[in-house]
């Protein structure tokens, strides 16, 4: 065989090398194939919406089917729905705290609705999810309603967060509240752009909008690095607004109108996600701060099947929907039982994110085997119902709930409020220990405490260790792990 004939025969065999092995190339990367960028191989993206005063049962995957929510249905589809899944708190202020801050409220100082002109709020040494996201090189924005200090020391920018666009405190903190205004004297409802009143609201129609819009740009503009995003609506809380595209649209009146455009503004932030390329690799929440403020009749939610409302300590007034979608590790159709508590959020969210936990002791224990499915047991042992300024009213074990005597309001038996207006609450003492098996009778009408004195005993050790830690203002005791909040007095 000549030279050349030789190095022909070679020649064509490495170029049908070369080729084969470009095609098995070409070929795998085809076959993986997925929207890329900066981010699909670094840190997750953090969305919570966060609404105010929903109720369980507003949302078609659990259980609404007189409002339309297509975009939370297909988000629960998605990814995980929580059934038993509990606010920090049943009122406003204290439920923001422990979402934020991984903290029992308490534990931080950080009691009730904070009013406008506060000399209080969140306390400087205390880390939220976004101060810990920022230490890990997130951008982070809040858009929406903030209500943790109006102070210019306690505002969001001083709390972690690169850019704020929302209101200080509860949309009914101003003179136009048909109660509340004349006797508490508000000013006019302030509008801020970071720590810039930039408007007075007299009409909060377009305000679930510019939310929208806003986290949508805030998506865009940071689509290239991680982010935290809370959009904090201050809807459906009283009074009721809604742009005109909803205006009407439901079967259950204004309430359910507000509902849908929440549920049209989590599907523009969910599409957002997916114009940039970042569905995969980004976590979003939707839950609410606590149940429905019962006394305002058809401009409340339900709560349903649970028991009372906002403001008490029962299932009605902490259990919220909660769905997480995360599509790159969650499995998607999730229907989770176990016991979950606002205060889990954030070491749930260091854990996914290899990020620290605050320096200062917090309360939640990351949740996220429960999330994934590989476990169905709690990594808390019991969760703790506190309310007004520190008293223990409640407490979670396993599959039972426990109340201790306290005085809570009702609207059981109470004419409804109408339109805008309230009814008048009705206050009840609850004179002895109550004890109620949440498997098998929800709705928590049937005490049986008498038939199970050795669970009842159990959740009372467990409370007096967590009395001595956190306090009872009921019995006195004002614990030794509480802090203090932020004064700027």
């Amino acid at each position: 065989m000549t030279y050349h004939k030789r190095n022909f025969i070679f020649s064509f065999f490495f170029k049908l090398v070369l080729i084969s092995v470009f095609g098995l190339i070409v070929f795998s990367c085809k076959e993986s194939q997925k929207p890329v960028t900066v981010q699909t191989v670094s840190s997750p993206n953090i969305i919570l919406i966060f609404t105010d005063d929903q109720g369980y049962q507003d949302v078609g995957a659990f259980g609404a089917d007189d409002i339309e929510t297509p975009n939370l249905d297909q988000m629960a589809l998605d990814g995980a729905k929580l059934t038993n899944y509990y606010a920090a708190q049943a009122v406003c202020s204290a439920s923001r705290a422990g979402i934020l801050t991984g903290c029992y409220p308490n534990r931080i100082g950080i009691h009730n609705a904070m009013m406008p002109n506060s000399k209080v709020g969140l306390h400087p040494s205390e880390t939220t999810i976004a101060e810990m996201l920022k230490a890990e090189g997130y951008s982070t924005g809040i858009f929406g309603k903030w209500h943790l200090g109006d102070h210019e020391n306690f505002l969001p920018t001083k709390n972690g967060f690169d850019e704020w666009f929302g209101i200080p405190y509860s949309n009914d903190m101003w003179p136009l509240h048909p109660q509340q205004g004349p006797i508490f004297n508000f000013g006019p409802l302030p509008l801020y752009e970071n720590e810039t009143v930039i408007d007075t609201l007299t009409d909060q129609s377009q305000l679930t909008t510019q939310i929208t819009e806003r986290s949508v740009d805030f998506i865009n503009r940071n689509k290239d690095t991680p982010f935290f995003l809370y959009v904090a609506h201050p809807q459906p809380h009283v009074p009721l607004f809604v742009s005109d595209k909803f205006k009407g649209k439901s079967k259950r009146g204004l309430y359910g109108d507000v509902i849908m455009e929440i549920d049209w503004s989590t599907g523009e932030i969910i599409e957002a996600l997916k114009k940039n390329g970042l569905s995969e690799n980004t976590m979003v929440i939707f839950t609410s701060d606590n149940g429905p403020w019962l006394s305002y009749g058809n401009h409340s939610g339900s709560a349903l099947p649970f028991r009372e409302g906002k403001g008490t300590a029962w299932e009605g007034g902490q259990r919220e929907p909660f769905i997480v979608k995360y599509p790159a590790r969650l499995k998607a159709g999730q229907v989770i039982e176990t016991p979950v508590m606002a205060i889990d959020i954030l070491p749930t969210i260091a854990e996914i994110t290899d990020a620290s936990l605050p320096q200062s002791l917090i309360d939640g224990k990351s949740v996220w085997k429960i999330l994934t499915g590989e476990s169905k047991e709690s990594p808390q042992e019991a969760y703790f119902f506190y309310y007004r300024v520190n008293e223990l009213f409640g407490v979670r074990y396993g599959k039972w709930k426990l109340y201790f005597p306290h005085r809570y309001r009702t609207m059981n038996g109470q004419e409804p409020g109408k339109d805008g207006l309230p009814g008048e609450y009705r206050m009840v003492d609850l004179k002895e220990v109550e004890l109620y098996d949440l498997e098998n009778d929800v709705g928590e009408t049937t005490n049986v405490a008498n038939e199970n004195p050795d669970v009842v005993a159990k959740i009372e050790s467990l409370s007096d260790g967590m009395r001595v830690r956190l306090g009872d203002a009921l019995k006195g005791i004002e614990g030794k792990e509480t802090r203090k909040r932020g004064s700027v007095e």
